[in-house]
Formats: structure tokens, C-alpha cells, sequence
């Protein structure tokens, strides 16, 4: 009689702690999927800004056609990129060139908040991408890891970049 009920025991711990490694992977990859939405709210903050950008960059620039061109192909890239490498590879530098090539823009008001708006969202992007790493990092680590490797098998965790 004692040896069932120690060995109900026993296998009532397994399953707790296989149950507990499972959860902390859900968890994890959950927070993963949270910090890649945070990125791409701030993406497309930022791809939002754009647009205003370029009206008042055009006010000034009328001449300016192909790099305005140029400007709106890459933010045409941005809202087109469908991974997460190339949503963080699209850039906003050509757009900043046209404000350094007339002076006039970089005084007016209405460029600079904008201006000051995309930097504020560009920097938290950057915040976002370093809590989406540490996120990928820690669950990366913890499908790696033994016992949960196992488990990470069985219940088809993947690897995350």
C-alpha cells in the first residue's frame, strides 16, 4: 500500500514538473510574440509619419522629384516587408539628406516636430528590438536547455532568431 501511494506521488511530481517546463515555454514564447507586436506598432508608427514628411519636405522640394521618389520606394519597402530583418533593415536616411540639402525645411516647425516625432519612434523601436532579443534570448535558452530540451522536441518548440 505504501509503495502506490509513493509511486502515485512520484508521478504526480513528473507530470507537475513537466507540466511547469511546458508552461515556461509557452510563457516565453508568448512574451517573444508580445515584443515583436511592440516593434511592429512602433514600425508603423513610424511608417505613419512618413507621409507627413514628405508633404512638407515637398513644399520645398518640388525640384527634388527623384529623391522624394526614392524617399517614398523605401517607405513603400517598409510597409511591404513582411520579415522581421527587413522591417528593421528599412531606413529613413535619404529622407533626413533632402532636409541637410535645404536649410529653409530643417527651420520649418512642422519638419521639426515630425522630425523630432520619428526620432522619438526610432528610439523606440531600438527599445523594442533589445526586449525582443532578450526575449528570443531567454526563450532560445530555455528550449536549450536540459530537462526542457525534451520536452521542446515533444511539443514542437522551435528556435526563434
Amino acid at each position: 500500500m505504501i509503495t502506490v501511494i509513493i509511486g502515485i506521488v512520484v508521478v504526480i511530481v513528473i507530470v507537475c514538473a513537466i507540466a511547469g517546463i511546458y508552461n515556461n515555454m509557452v510563457t516565453k514564447r508568448n512574451r517573444i510574440d508580445n515584443a515583436w507586436q511592440n516593434i511592429d506598432t512602433q514600425l508603423q508608427r513610424r511608417n505613419d509619419l512618413i507621409p507627413n514628411l514628405v508633404e512638407t519636405v515637398k513644399g520645398y522640394a518640388k525640384h527634388e522629384q527623384e529623391t522624394l521618389s526614392a524617399v517614398i520606394s523605401a517607405r513603400n519597402t517598409a510597409v511591404k516587408a513582411t520579415t522581421p530583418e527587413a522591417k528593421m533593415e528599412a531606413a529613413l536616411r535619404q529622407l533626413f539628406a533632402v532636409a541637410e540639402a535645404y536649410p529653409d525645411l530643417k527651420a520649418n516647425t512642422n519638419f521639426t516636430q515630425l522630425q523630432a516625432s520619428l526620432e522619438d519612434t526610432e528610439n523606440k523601436i531600438s527599445y523594442a528590438r533589445q526586449s525582443y532579443n532578450d526575449c528570443v534570448l531567454s526563450y532560445n535558452n530555455a528550449i536549450q536547455t536540459f530537462p526542457a530540451v525534451i520536452f521542446a522536441g515533444i511539443f514542437q518548440f522551435k528556435e526563434r532568431q
